[in-house]
């Protein structure tokens, strides 16, 4: 398979759930709307605790559970995936996997 047709096939609207975009949307929207409430810290006040003690590994992202207030922020340090797991309404970390 040409090189062409592995991206044409890759971006390809088909490879993604139609459904799937919708959900994300909303999923954002109400984790917007607890930030705007002050029920969960804003995502760069997460990061500006999280990211310094992770020295060595580079940020991939992040992910919030709107319903629980969790941030999930994902790292990569020699080859292995780091999720740390952050209480949206104290800053604190509460879980860390990968290390």
């Amino acid at each position: 398979m040409s090189m062409f047709a592995l991206l044409a096939l890759t971006l390809s609207p088909t490879a993604i759930p139609p459904d799937a975009a919708p959900c994300q949307r909303r999923d954002q929207d109400r984790a917007f709307k607890a930030m705007r409430e002050g029920r969960i810290l804003p995502l760069p006040e997460i990061e500006r605790r999280v990211i310094p003690s992770m020295a060595g590994a580079q940020y991939l992202g992040p992910e919030i559970d709107p319903d629980t207030g969790i941030y999930t922020l994902k790292f990569l340090r020699n080859g292995t995936v780091i999720w740390v797991r952050v209480d949206g309404r104290s800053g604190q970390i509460i879980g860390r996997t990968g290390y």
